[in-house]
């Protein structure tokens, strides 16, 4: 999936420099020609930010306007401009905003290539976006997320694994996994968002309220979506529901999810306030820069 990339030394770079300079003096109109070469060279040095193009996917959707991901949108544009280049998405909505109408697109760019289920949920993918972008913008920050494994017995992927990990160390607690991730139709009550990657459910019955507040906290710092879900919400126990951002697995109720927590609501139904701990929303690879 994956082209070959050639790199010219310094040497190189400087023989060819001077190889051009000589053609220009030799061959009439080619100093005329030449100045289409900076434009040329700029294109094909353009470059996508995939971790931005990925958030973006899960935020824009749910806005209620045409607003950018803060970061996101040359790198989104970008990848709209490759889709509209395909047919696939209308020259209207190359705007650098990951609506709707570019997510329908992405899915239909996944399920040419083949990809079916998870893999053509419309949010971008390493393999799909690398062949998308060959021949238009290289990309930067590339994201997976990992082989899937099994915690405490449950279905989850590597990053979900290494993210929980790393929250259970930060709050100095031991998680319990209630339900876990590539779970379809497992509990009715969780409206899909475990269908895919990155979702998790721990118990918290028997923690006592500072060290729910404590779980909660951690999660998000390390970069999850995450909410203590109560009796009083819906048919369930004491819990805390958790997705992780950026998760290139996830389902499309989960991608929802994500986008409402970065909008400062709860994830449910009801579209109501956040009540959880205000920590910096990021994602696990912005999380691992900084620490």
């Amino acid at each position: 999936m994956y082209e070959k990339c050639t790199h010219m030394s310094h040497g190189e770079a400087m023989s060819k420099h001077l190889d051009r300079r000589r053609f220009l003096a030799v061959v009439p109109g080619a100093a005329a020609a030449a100045v289409l070469v900076p434009h040329v060279a700029a294109a094909s040095a353009a470059t996508a930010d995939m971790e931005m193009v990925v958030l973006a996917a899960q935020l824009d959707p749910v806005k209620t306007g045409t607003g950018l991901t803060p970061g996101a949108g040359p790198s989104v544009q970008l990848v709209e401009e490759a889709l509209a280049a395909r047919g696939l998405l209308a020259r209207q909505y190359v705007d650098g905003h990951f609506g709707t109408a570019t997510r329908s697109a992405y899915a239909r760019w996944q399920e040419s290539l083949g990809y079916s289920g998870l893999a053509a949920n419309g949010l971008p993918g390493k393999s799909s976006l690398s062949t998308l972008a060959q021949g238009r913008f290289s990309l930067t920050r590339l994201i997976t997320p990992g082989s899937r494994t099994t915690h405490q017995g449950f279905p989850f992927n590597t990053r979900t694994v290494a993210m929980l990990n790393e929250a259970a160390t930060l709050s100095r607690l031991s998680f319990v996994v209630e339900q876990g991730s590539y779970s379809p139709g497992n509990d009715p009550t969780s409206a899909g968002t475990h269908d895919g990657g990155g979702a998790v459910d721990l118990d918290a019955e028997a923690l006592t309220s500072a060290q729910r507040t404590a779980a909660v906290t951690a999660l998000r710092r390390v970069g999850f979506a995450a909410w203590l879900r109560s009796p009083s919400q819906g048919n369930w126990p004491w819990h805390i529901h958790a997705i992780a951002v950026n998760d290139t697995d996830l389902s499309t109720p989960a991608q929802k999810q994500v986008g409402m927590y970065y909008l400062g609501r709860n994830g449910l139904a009801d579209n109501g306030p956040d009540d959880g701990p205000q920590v910096s929303k990021v994602t696990w690879e912005q999380y691992l820069r900084a620490r």
